[in-house]
């Protein structure tokens, strides 16, 4: 591995391998969650970097089957690090993949994909000097329509689609579902603390769905003392 890493704790039996270029925030444990996938499921996360969203996932009751993809092969090596750590070589699979070519698993049609894409649109804002910082911040190699299209591909008719994002790319997010027939089914915005404007959202979509959308009850990170709120504590457990 080309760069220094280090382990960190997720449950007392379960460890993520992490470094300076892929780590994880609080995104990644909102949309874990949010997904909350079922023992059934076959799944996979799009631009898993050290694929905390699906590892999180094995802290209880995990799915039958995940994929972590990732065009970046320092994120795939920290993951097969961290699978092979955690003795789940026959439960999560790690693919060094181009996304923009990725049309089908070995499994068949997914029943669920997950997604916590980079947040600058395109070249916007200032571009980390780090690549892999900047592949993780930029859409440097893929777009926001590229993470929809290939969740689309991948899933099954009804399948779920779960992103975390900006709420300023939710036209953007909506559009490029109905696009590729993916119809947005559940929203909830994300604020740092109660009576502030939200600056994360968390969008369900379901392959083939019918036109409706549900606003969910928002989420805070913080409450009145600064402390973690109970929601996000229950997400970190």
């Amino acid at each position: 591995m080309g760069e220094e890493f280090c382990w960190e704790e997720l449950s007392p039996s379960l460890f993520i391998c992490v470094s300076s270029a892929h780590k994880f925030g609080t995104d990644a444990f909102l949309l874990s969650d949010f997904a909350a996938p079922r023992r059934k499921d076959l799944c996979c996360d799009l631009g898993t970097g050290c694929g905390i969203i699906p590892l999180l996932w094995f802290r209880d009751d995990p799915p039958r089957l995940c994929y972590g993809a990732d065009i970046q092969k320092q994120a795939i090596e920290q993951l097969e690090q961290s699978i092979q750590k955690n003795g789940l070589k026959n439960r999560f699979t790690p693919l060094l993949t181009d996304l923009k070519e990725l049309s089908s698993l070995p499994c068949g049609p997914l029943d669920l994909v997950t997604c916590n894409p980079p947040y600058t649109q395109g070249q916007g804002g200032l571009t980390n000097r780090n690549s892999a910082k900047a592949i993780a911040r930029h859409e440097t190699t893929a777009g926001l329509a590229d993470f929809v299209q290939c969740a689309s591909r991948l899933l099954k008719p009804k399948g779920s689609f779960f992103m975390v994002h900006r709420p300023s790319r939710l036209v953007d997010l909506c559009a490029a579902g109905r696009a590729f027939g993916l119809e947005p089914k559940e929203l909830c915005f994300v604020s740092p603390k109660e009576g502030e404007i939200p600056n994360i959202m968390l969008v369900h979509m379901i392959k083939g769905g019918g036109p409706e959308l549900r606003l969910l009850r928002p989420l805070y990170i913080y409450d009145e003392a600064g402390n973690y709120t109970e929601e996000l504590r229950a997400c970190y457990r």
